[in-house]
């Protein structure tokens, strides 16, 4: 990116805590109790999608068109007990976060999540990073979540930074889209094999020091 960043914003699932193995047993339960197999397909239909785009997504999986909030109230209830009460750190992201707070004249930082806010700060506090972050927006804090830009330019807006002077972190084709219409530069790291991502860079895991270099924190 060149200069540093006026703000730096993690997504949630997948990149700072380990959850989307935990969603994906939720969404896989769900299914099964339908009668329906949890395969490839089925994954990448839902992966990074909102908890209001989930409803329509099974719905659709479901062959069910008239009860997408429903089926969107049932997963968002399984989720809750096993994300909130399972979710850890991904590898680096603990360390990365602390280098960010400690940094002299710190950019401020946030996350912004496709999952609903209480949801996510939950999860947060379950990891250790209660009052971390300068800021968290959920997807029930805007009118579109991602892919929608929104997300990030109401998160930019309220750091006080420009969104193409700051730097989005995500596991999600959906993330990415989101991050890069609104401006910002974006580091990629797939939470899944086989995820492609159009980001500025892509690396495999938030311990590479090329992350660090990107976010000029020091490198040991």
């Amino acid at each position: 990116m060149g200069a540093k960043a006026e703000a730096v914003i993690f997504d949630c699932d997948g990149l700072l805590l380990d959850m989307e193995d935990l969603w994906m047993q939720a969404e896989s339960d769900l299914l099964e109790e339908y009668g329906r197999e949890y395969g490839e397909r089925e994954r990448k239909m839902l992966l990074g999608a909102s908890i209001r785009d989930l409803g329509g997504t099974l719905a659709e999986i479901l062959d069910r068109p008239d009860q997408k909030e429903e089926l969107a109230e049932e997963l968002l209830s399984r989720c809750w007990e096993k994300v909130v009460g399972g979710a850890v750190p991904r590898p680096g992201a603990a360390r990365l976060v602390e280098e960010c707070l400690s940094m002299p004249d710190r950019m401020p930082i946030g996350v912004a999540s496709n999952s609903p806010r209480a949801l996510v700060e939950a999860a947060l506090g379950t990891a250790g990073f209660s009052d971390a972050f300068d800021l968290v927006v959920g997807a029930d804090d805007v009118r579109e979540p991602k892919p929608a830009p929104e997300i990030y330019l109401r998160s930019c807006e309220a750091l006080g930074a420009h969104p193409a002077r700051s730097i989005a972190l995500e596991d999600s084709p959906t993330g990415v889209a989101a991050a890069r219409s609104a401006g910002l530069y974006v580091i990629g790291v797939p939470s899944a094999q086989g995820v492609v991502l159009d980001a500025h860079e892509v690396f495999g895991s938030l311990t590479d020091a090329a992350v660090r270099r990107t976010l000029s924190l020091p490198i040991p």
